[in-house]
This record gives structure tokens, C-alpha cells and sequence, in this order.
């Protein structure tokens, strides 16, 4: 029965996929209920987070002598899903849009909410996003890439974790490295003061580590509005 040590890009899909087993398997076995409570998402590990990851079970079924039997292996696809919005916080509505992950093309539009989803591999990393934009002033379409990391983004207490949902929202424009400094301070009080937070109480930062407390009207507000 071993332990895997979560890497940088890992979720619980991509482990349960390389060991055979389907998230749930994992995610709800008792001995990561600790785990579990810690991060409420399978999505979103940190590196260095252990993960217990049961052993497979053998499954015996009888079948008759000299008949040819077929045996069908359940998928297990796993569902990315992103929000298109404009410069005021609204959706983007019937936007057309084209996805690349690893090699496969999805193309659509989005929904009522500028929402758009497709299924993609557990293992799933890297991929892109593009969609086109109308220029107001000239009616001209104006073509947007946006380059995609699966299963990259870190737990809302961490600096990383606060940085990435900080640049996905347009409110910090700086490296993922997991630096407190003066760029994400100001990131933070932005976008405290875009959601009419209290941008004068104080952030806390573990000495030694990157691990960061914000007020709970701050998280909870910047993980509503990422989505994650």
C-alpha cells in the first residue's frame, strides 16, 4: 500500500490514473481523510502533500470454457472547465473559442454564463486557449491566446496559489514563485477593493514558508471568483 508524494502539476485524477484506480478510489479512502479535509479539493494539491493510494483489488468473474467473452475497461475522463469574461467581471457570451490540450482540438461557444467545458485525459498538462475579441472602436477582431497549465494551480494558502487566481482575474501581472512582495500586496488590496473588502485588515505570512493567511472575506471571495 504505497505513499505518493505529490509533484508540481499533480491532482488526485493524474495519481489515481497512473495507479489504475478512479479518483474516488483515493480521494475517499479513510486513510486521506486528512488529506481530504485539508485541501476540500481533489484538484488542488501542493507539492509534498502525501497521498495514500490503496492497492488495486482483483476482480474474478466466472465465464463457460471455450466461449469468447468481451470485457469492457471503464473510461475515465476528467472535465476541464474555464469562465471568459470582460474587463468589468461580465461574461462573455457566445464567444467562439478554440481549445489545444495535448495535441486534441475542441472548438464551440460559450454559454449564458461564459462558461465552456470539455473532457480531457486525467494526465492532462499543458494546452491553450483562443478565442477572438471585437475592437469597439474599429470592429476588427482581435485574436487572444492564452497558454493553459492543468493541474498547476496551488491551494488558496499559499502565495502561489494566490498569485496564479490573482493573475487568471487580471489583478497581478508577475511570476508564479511564490515571493511575498510588494506586486502581490498590491494585487491583493486590488482586488479587495474591486470587491468592496476591508483592504486595510493585515496579511499574514508563515515565517520561513509560503504560506499565507488572507481574511476569510478575502479568500472566500477570490475562490468564488476563480472558480477554484
Amino acid at each position: 500500500m504505497p505513499k505518493y508524494t505529490v509533484k508540481q502539476g499533480d491532482c488526485v485524477s493524474s495519481i489515481a490514473q497512473k495507479h489504475g484506480h478512479f479518483w474516488e478510489k483515493i480521494w475517499d479512502h479513510p486513510k486521506n481523510a486528512q488529506l481530504n479535509e485539508k485541501r476540500k479539493d481533489p484538484n488542488i494539491l501542493y507539492p509534498g502533500d502525501v497521498v495514500f493510494v490503496p492497492d488495486k483489488e482483483e476482480l474474478e468473474e466466472a465465464c463457460a470454457t471455450e466461449q469468447r467473452h468481451r470485457f469492457r475497461r471503464k473510461g475515465m475522463p476528467a472535465h476541464v472547465r474555464f469562465a471568459l469574461v470582460d474587463d468589468e467581471g461580465q461574461p462573455r457570451i457566445d464567444e467562439v473559442y478554440i481549445i489545444e490540450i495535448d495535441g486534441k482540438l475542441f472548438s464551440g461557444t460559450t454559454d449564458s454564463e461564459g462558461h465552456l467545458e470539455c473532457s480531457i485525459q486525467p494526465n492532462a498538462k499543458k494546452g491553450k486557449l483562443i478565442f477572438e475579441i471585437e475592437i469597439e472602436a474599429t470592429k476588427q477582431k482581435e485574436k487572444h491566446e492564452f497558454r493553459l497549465q492543468l493541474g498547476f494551480l496551488d491551494p488558496i494558502d499559499t502565495v502561489e496559489g494566490v498569485q496564479a487566481r490573482l493573475r487568471n482575474l487580471g489583478f497581478y501581472f508577475g511570476e508564479i514563485n511564490g515571493k511575498f512582495d510588494l506586486k502581490i500586496i498590491k494585487a491583493i488590496r486590488g482586488f479587495q477593493r474591486k470587491h468592496e473588502l476591508d483592504d486595510t485588515k493585515e496579511i499574514e505570512i508563515k515565517e520561513g514558508s509560503t504560506i499565507i493567511c488572507l481574511d476569510s472575506d478575502t479568500s472566500d471571495q477570490l475562490v468564488e471568483s476563480h472558480g477554484s
